[in-house]
């Protein structure tokens, strides 16, 4: 960062989003600086911890099978949020996932073979080879050529907005506050799940029981200096996206390999032992991101998932084992569960279990009869020993509340006027499109369509 000098882009973030502005921007001619809250370790947000990008295509390609045409993306994206999207901003998402991925392998990203199996995510989603860091890497690697200035351990703490135009980011770093001017500004720093301050004014005490998939430097100080300068904000402080994952997981920085993918195989009791929602409600990828938020909602946001042997190998198992027992009744007691308790709802649920033909890659018909809540797929008995758990808890992945934008990625002020010089993109501005539920790999898709929008709009202001 040189002292003095006047970029034309400032990008506050260091994820995804923010380095598919800081690329597109510097290839159009414009000098880039990006600034990373955290340090250079921890770089790269949330994105890190991600593993695909759902992807609209009209054929098989080399990470995808099938078609995925942009009606059946539009259906499912309306499925899980019932409604409560942007259709023109969330069409716009679906239409520039058909050729992004060429775009992102110019940047160095590369894909590995489809996938099959429990995901269902084989003929939807694209996987990066190396997961979520190594996109990270090549896409810091393709700035360093490009020449986008890059600077770690500088958090935005304020913004200069004067008229609706963006002057300069007030940025701490070293101990000591600077004002950076740019002559335009892409706001990419992500949600609040991190501050826990906020979280609580949300949803009350039972935040304090959360626990971070992500890095502790997703604090919201750019949404909320955004929200103060002006900007109309849009999205249900509630809603985020929340997973059910392994409640012995550190309390940031979990990431991906904490979370629980085997809730469709077994099925869930909060602290109570008691089963509280469907486990096979639908296919996983479509319902994985309302687990969190259902735990949340029990007492001490505490769940467990029960299942037996026979759903080992049919699901991606998390970091750490699952507890095993030989008996239910002997299961409850590390888990701090009543025996008898646990031992009445695995009873009940396996008399209301009905024949039928399991297969876990499709909506089968392995359903109870007569049980509430139900299970409406791949509802099989628990008894074949040993049995299995895992604690839950909900993990916060990031928050729908964002700013307000338009097709072009810029932020709309409170008037309803679009902003001249300030643009946003990923998950400050996601809330746009998740007005709740979650897709799996939509989050990176928004983050690159908009990160790429905001980019190319950045510097046609600049140019004009």
């Amino acid at each position: 960062m040189d002292p003095g000098r006047t970029y034309d882009v400032l990008v506050a973030g260091g994820g995804n989003a923010a380095l598919c502005a800081a690329l597109t921007a510097r290839a159009a001619g414009a000098s880039v600086l990006l600034l990373e809250s955290a340090p250079r370790h921890f770089r790269g947000g949330n994105s890190r911890h991600t593993r695909n990008l759902r992807c609209m295509h009209d054929g098989p390609s080399d990470p995808l099978t099938g078609t995925y045409p942009a009606d059946e993306y539009w259906d499912d994206l309306q499925d899980v949020t019932g409604g409560r999207t942007n259709e023109a901003l969330a069409r716009m998402v679906i239409a520039g996932t058909a050729e992004c991925r060429k775009w992102m392998a110019a940047h160095g990203v590369r894909f590995q073979p489809s996938i099959g199996g429990a995901l269902h995510l084989a003929h939807t989603n694209a996987f990066f080879l190396g997961g979520g860091k190594a996109l990270i890497n090549a896409y810091y690697r393709a700035a360093a050529r490009l020449g986008v200035d890059v600077v770690y351990d500088a958090e935005v703490r304020d913004l200069r907005i004067e008229n609706g135009r963006f002057e300069g980011a007030v940025v701490a770093r070293n101990g000591h506050a600077e004002l950076v001017p740019a002559r335009t500004f892409v706001a990419a720093a992500g949600g609040f799940q991190a501050n826990r301050e906020w979280l609580r004014h949300a949803w009350g005490a039972s935040a304090d029981n959360f626990l971070i998939r992500g890095t502790p430097y997703d604090t919201g100080r750019v949404l909320r200096a955004l929200m103060d300068g002006g900007a109309a904000t849009t999205g249900d402080p509630t809603q985020c996206h929340a997973v059910a994952i392994d409640a012995r997981a550190p309390r940031f920085d979990g990431g991906i390999v904490t979370r629980v993918d085997c809730i469709p195989l077994g099925i869930v009791v909060n602290a109570r032992g008691e089963r509280f929602h469907d486990e096979g409600e639908d296919l996983w990828p479509k319902r994985y991101a309302v687990w969190g938020r259902l735990v949340a909602r029990q007492p001490d946001q505490t769940a467990f998932v029960i299942f037996d042997a026979r759903a080992l190998g049919r699901f991606i198992p998390p970091m750490l084992p699952p507890v095993e027992a030989p008996s239910i009744r002997r299961l409850a007691a590390p888990l701090g569960l009543e025996p008898a308790a646990l031992e009445r709802t695995v009873m009940a649920y396996n008399a209301a279990v009905r024949p039928g033909t399991f297969d876990a890659a499709t909506l089968d018909d392995c359903a109870t009869a007569g049980l509430t809540p139900p299970k409406s797929h791949w509802a099989r008995r628990i008894d074949r020993a040993p049995f299995y758990a895992y604690p839950l808890r909900p993990g916060i992945t990031f928050t729908y509340l964002g700013v307000q934008v338009d097709e072009r990625a810029r932020v709309i002020w409170q008037d309803g006027r679009p902003a001249a010089n300030v643009f946003a993109a990923g998950e400050i501005m996601a809330g746009n499109i998740l007005g709740q539920g979650y897709l799996a790999g939509l989050g990176m898709a928004i983050g690159t369509v908009f990160g790429r929008k905001a980019g190319e709009e950045a510097a046609r202001h600049v140019r004009n």
